[in-house]
């Protein structure tokens, strides 16, 4: 049996489970998400907890049941206490800054790229140099800040880009590097 999938998924209080017709929703104090489960998969909400089974024994299945205890867990924690991702901006001239609700880049391209964040989430550049994306469905916040990453991935030269707060860029010596050690 899937160790992951055999664990219960507490339920804090003021959230609520409810699974119809193969559509789960769960709800909470920053909102309400809600997803379609495998057909093969079934979620049996108990007092405080959530159980997560599958129907039979097959590889598929198997694997179905980790992935949608998983998912569940992420949906409680996201309608509990959300999640947030942080963006670094490294590079002389690079800088973010808010235009209303839109997010206006300037990262060594002739223009500035301005991007509108997804319905849910919320964007923020609390200095020049940092992003913060921030929502309750932990799939989409990452999703936005991978794409807010690929407008300008870090190079291994210098380091310049965007990248994730933390994130160690492996650099590499360049051409100096390889006309010393002739």
């Amino acid at each position: 049996m899937s160790r992951i999938g055999r664990k219960p998924v507490l339920i804090p209080t003021g959230v609520s489970i409810k699974s119809t017709d193969g559509v789960l929703v769960v709800k909470g104090p920053k909102g309400e998400l809600s997803s379609t489960v495998h057909p093969s998969i079934s979620v049996k909400v108990e007092a405080a907890e959530a159980i997560v089974s599958r129907v039979s024994d097959s590889k598929k299945d198997r694997a179905l049941h980790g992935l949608w205890r998983a998912l569940l867990q992420n949906m409680v924690v996201g309608v509990t206490t959300g999640y947030s991702q942080k963006l670094e901006i490294v590079g002389v001239g690079y800088r973010a800054e808010m235009k209303g609700k839109n997010l206006q880049l300037q990262i060594g391209y002739s223009h500035p790229i301005l991007f509108g964040p997804p319905e849910g989430i919320k964007v923020e550049a609390p200095t020049q140099t940092n992003i913060t994306i921030s929502g309750i469905d932990k799939q989409l916040v990452g999703l936005v800040a991978a794409k807010l990453r690929s407008f300008r991935p870090p190079e291994p030269y210098k380091g310049k880009g965007i990248k994730y707060e933390g994130e160690y860029i492996r650099r590499k010596a360049g051409k100096a590097a390889a006309t010393a050690a002739k």
